[in-house]
């Protein structure tokens, strides 16, 4: 997988967000709305941890899939795009971890 095939699916989700609900679980998940977009994110995320703590990597592989894809499906329903995403990423890349983290802490207590 690379960064490509993020984008193209992310594309693929954005073509198919007003799709027919009985035709495209994209437009049945936006249909149903935010919450529900995030709850299913939640539950894939959980899966994605059991999965990696589990001895099958191709298992861990495919839920890490669903939760990336539905990490899109979300992106998608809040109108953040994909690439915002990755100039955060960018942002951060040569920061400490921890550096990160406290900036964030300090910050939301001033803001």
């Amino acid at each position: 997988m690379s960064l490509d095939t993020l984008s193209r699916l992310a594309a693929t989700i954005a073509a198919r967000r007003r799709a027919d609900p009985a035709q495209s679980y994209v437009a049945r998940l936006q249909a149903q709305g935010l919450p529900k977009i995030a709850q299913k994110l939640g539950e894939e995320a959980i899966e994605t941890v059991i999965a990696a703590l589990g001895p099958d990597d191709a298992a861990f592989a495919g839920e890490a899939a669903d939760l990336l894809f539905h990490l899109l499906v979300l992106l998608d329903a809040k109108a953040v795009p994909l690439g915002a995403v990755l100039a955060e990423l960018d942002r951060r890349e040569g920061v400490s971890g921890l550096a990160e983290k406290a900036a964030r802490k300090s910050g939301a207590s001033h803001g």
